[in-house]
């Protein structure tokens, strides 16, 4: 018997990542199925060290619904939570069910469900673009608002106007919005969320997978800084649409204090990307946008904006990774475990 092929380079790769959403990730596995009948390639489920039932719920609604026999979908566990991108990596990992390394990998969250052709317009999309690596969608809530998802990357100025929410602020630093503001045809964008994202397998190649030290947040950042740097575009293609319910895993709706891990990435981010004394300067630049901010809020009136807490937060992590820059960082937690997988 001939061995399998190497790669499949017009296959796709959908990897959703569960983590305590079990019955949601079913959903928006559901949809998943559905669009990639028409398309080869197939799905793969991370259960990311959820802790509770998750597997076992995964393992029933995937086997009720004839998924494991139709070579479409599989499971694969892992014992430990490495965070988002570690998780990501493990699907890319794993490849297609014959061993094979798929064309394209696509990245769904487990709370964002596609809509029509929302997969096979971000391939085609890729196909026909050969020096784009990465490309992602217009995300709505499942209230039909829209998420922004089409961004700058972070920079000191950036960092200033983000957090001082001030019309005049925003107009004379209008190219350092994060944010953009949501572009109504393809434009090319230094990064898009990782809610609904597809990278060209030849990227995942020439930079690697996920930096496993962001556990939450700065991760798909980092991942298209590296890409542009290696000569890769990313793109936004508000053709292909999902609907998300934001937040489903992380909570961030209804944070009652920034968790750590937040201001770990971000520090991070800065750090890795630009250097420390940049990092540094990043966080003055936040720390003054917020000054202004609160200056605002106590004579305009203006409700609070951040999470509580926040800017006291961000001055004692920004000190303990002064003092402390090695143990500040969150550290790599490598994939020395075997994933169990269920077929």
């Amino acid at each position: 018997m001939a061995p399998p092929p190497q790669t499949q380079s017009d296959s796709v790769l959908t990897i959703i990542l569960n983590y305590r959403t079990p019955q949601m990730t079913l959903q928006a596995a559901e949809a998943a199925l559905a669009e990639m009948e028409d398309l080869p390639g197939a799905v793969v489920i991370v259960e990311n060290g959820s802790g509770d039932n998750s597997w076992e719920e995964l393992q029933a609604g995937a086997a009720s619904r004839g998924w494991l026999d139709s070579g479409k979908l599989r499971l694969i566990r892992s014992p430990v939570n490495g965070g988002f991108g570690a998780g990501m990596n493990i699907g890319m990992d794993a490849g297609l069910p014959d061993g094979s390394a798929p064309g394209f990998y696509y990245l769904l969250n487990s709370d964002a469900f596609v809509e029509g052709t929302t997969i096979s317009r971000l391939r085609e999309f890729l196909l026909s673009n050969p020096g784009a690596g990465l490309a992602g969608s217009f995300v709505h809530g499942t209230d039909d608002v829209p998420h922004r998802t089409a961004f700058r990357f972070p920079s000191i100025a950036g960092e200033f106007e983000m957090a001082a929410r001030t019309g005049i602020v925003t107009r004379l630093l209008s190219h350092a919005v994060v944010a953009m503001d949501m572009p109504q045809q393809e434009t090319q964008v230094d990064w898009t969320a990782g809610a609904s994202l597809m990278i060209r397998r030849e990227v995942i190649e020439d930079i690697g997978g996920f930096d496993e030290s962001f556990f939450l947040y700065f991760e798909e950042t980092d991942l298209c800084k590296r890409a542009a740097q290696a000569g890769w575009r990313t793109h936004y293609v508000p053709t292909s649409t999902v609907a998300h319910l934001g937040s489903a895993s992380t909570g961030m709706k209804s944070w009652d204090r920034t968790p750590t891990y937040w201001f770990d990435s971000r520090m991070h981010y800065f750090v890795k990307t630009h250097g420390v004394i940049y990092a540094a300067l990043a966080t003055l630049a936040r720390v003054l946008g917020c000054g202004l901010y609160g200056l605002r809020r106590l004579i305009q009136k203006k409700p609070a904006a951040d999470a509580p807490h926040f800017l006291r937060d961000l001055l004692i992590h920004a000190l303990r990774s002064a003092i402390r820059p090695k143990t500040a960082i969150r550290e790599t937690r490598p994939h020395s475990h075997v994933p169990e997988e269920q077929k």
